[in-house]
């Protein structure tokens, strides 16, 4: 019979609701929240605290002092969370988008940007710079349900393009069948007659009007 891992509770232990004007009921926005507020504890407490569905739980053996202190810190850095911007994979969870429309949306203002953030990524010296967006900017998106609304935008805006496509395409073939097109009877005797010696003398001379 295998053996059952023994989980042992903390001792001391707090928890945090995280209000639905916070997280948009979006599970990443709350990961989101909780790696926001660690960045605010000691480094020593950080992975104390995590997420439990859409509330943030702290918990410590006994350390009456130093729990009691990173757990003021949790509450203070909790103040306002409401208006922490959202970032990309936030956003795209919370209007269920995909990473190329929150582009095109971006791109053509139908999504406006709150400014830029710039981050080092872990274990690395590269930096990172994306965009992040006003929470009630994105609340009123979601209230509104747009998405569907910019969806079928974008669907006629292709198909408009695409009936634009193969009309420029016919023109183009039909200047170059005309390009090609031969010479009628009418041209190719005026070219063959402006051939003959003192032709154009003899149509200099106006004899031919």
């Amino acid at each position: 019979m295998p053996k059952q891992k023994i989980i042992i509770a903390p001792a001391l232990v707090e928890t945090w609701t995280l209000s639905p004007a916070a997280t948009f009921g979006s599970f990443v926005r709350a990961k989101g929240i909780l790696l926001e507020v660690r960045a605010r504890l000691p480094v020593a407490v950080r992975k104390s605290l995590d997420v439990n569905g859409m509330a943030l739980v702290f918990g410590m053996e006994n350390s009456g002092h130093e729990f009691a202190s990173a757990s003021a810190a949790v509450t203070q850095a909790l103040e306002g969370i409401e208006n922490l911007p959202v970032i990309p994979r936030e956003i795209q969870d919370i209007l269920d988008i995909s990473a190329t429309e929150r582009h095109r949306w971006l791109k053509d203002g139908r999504l406006p940007s709150a400014g830029t953030r710039t981050v080092r990524q872990s274990g690395r010296a590269r930096q990172i710079t994306f965009h992040v967006f006003d929470p009630r900017v994105v609340e009123d998106l979601l209230d509104r349900a747009v998405v569907d609304e910019w969806r079928e935008e974008d669907i006629a805006a292709r198909a408009e393009n695409r009936r634009q496509a193969a009309y420029r395409a016919k023109i183009t073939r039909s200047l170059k069948k005309a390009v090609k097109k031969p010479k009628t009877a009418e041209s190719q005797s005026d070219a063959e007659a402006s051939d003959l010696p003192g032709w154009q003398e003899f149509d200099a001379d106006g004899l031919l009007q």
